[in-house]
């Protein structure tokens, strides 16, 4: 059979082309690399303010990508720039502004992962009530499987925090945020030209750094930390989280659904416990292996075929 690409999408470049493992394995890595933010932010709490940590982050990248990048932006129409770049407003700085800002102002740390990763119910949401997408029963039944799983691993980690009550709205429209930007991606890519993925991460990280500039700058200095810490935080967030959990949630975006992609993030809690077990000895309980055994049987059923084998509409 002649592999057909999906249309308007741009050729990637060799280092992602070279990716060709499979769609599960792909998200799985994706998993492990996304919940590592969590802890990552924890960790770089103790060195510097969160928005000097993402400022830094998003600079690092986007320095570093630009000789990759440099001729597939000038010759992009600026149209395509320009929607990328409203995209990356919603993906990169909307979503992590809301939940580092709520976590900065005392929601708690577990409510506000648990907020986040409500990302597969925020796409389904939106997909259904804005665009008038209909998802089956199925979707519906492994979403809530999924929730139901992800409540249970995280139970022990919820309290309210002190923050106020105005912010506990943060992290909710940070979630919202990344999943408008992820079904406008999905709905606009057919349409109109796209970029490689690499000149994409770039523009969100450009737009990003420019947000987070002005957000830092409103509380302080800009200016790096001179320490290894600081540095530690902006290595470990820029290339594990960024790089490695945002790149490959749009790596696996290119080559399945939102509904799908997003679902998966449902065993986001559980990785963020093993990480946060594995680098502050927090202890693992049979609840965490319930929970996940649970979130995993919702992601089966959203994303099994029909038994006709025929694709259903949609995940």
């Amino acid at each position: 059979m002649t592999k057909v690409s999906r249309p308007g999408l741009a050729s990637n470049p060799p280092a992602i082309d070279a990716l060709r493992l499979p769609l599960p394995a792909l998200e799985a890595l994706m998993v492990v690399a996304w919940s590592s933010g969590f802890v990552g932010m924890r960790f770089s709490t103790d060195y510097a303010p969160m928005f000097l940590v993402v400022l830094w982050r998003c600079a690092v990248i986007s320095i570093c990508l630009l000789p990759f990048v440099l001729r597939e932006i000038i010759g992009a129409p600026p149209s395509v720039v320009a929607r990328q770049a409203a995209i990356g407003l919603f993906a990169l700085a909307g979503y992590i502004a809301g939940v580092g800002k709520g976590i900065e102002l005392g929601v708690s740390a577990g409510l506000c992962a648990l907020i986040a990763n409500l990302l597969p119910v925020g796409t389904v949401v939106i997909s259904s009530l804005v665009l008038r997408e209909r998802n089956s029963g199925r979707t519906w039944a492994g979403m809530a499987l999924g929730l139901a799983g992800a409540i249970m691993v995280s139970h022990d980690a919820l309290t309210l925090g002190s923050a106020p009550r105005w912010a506990y709205a943060l992290p909710v429209a940070g979630m919202m945020s990344l999943a408008v930007a992820t079904v406008w991606q999905q709905r606009t890519a057919s349409r109109t030209g796209s970029l490689s993925l690499l000149c994409t991460l770039w523009i969100h990280c450009v737009v990003s750094c420019l947000v987070f500039f002005c957000l830092q700058r409103s509380q302080g200095s800009v200016m790096p930390i001179a320490t290894t810490g600081f540095a530690a935080s902006v290595c470990w967030t820029a290339v594990i989280s960024t790089l490695g959990g945002y790149g490959l949630y749009w790596v696996c975006l290119r080559r399945s659904s939102p509904a799908r992609v997003s679902s998966v993030l449902f065993l986001s809690p559980s990785v963020t416990f093993v990480w946060a077990w594995a680098l502050f000895g927090e202890p693992l309980s049979w609840p965490m292996l319930g929970g996940t055994i649970v979130s995993g049987l919702g992601i089966v059923v959203m994303t099994r075929r029909p038994r006709d084998g025929r694709a259903a509409r949609q995940l």
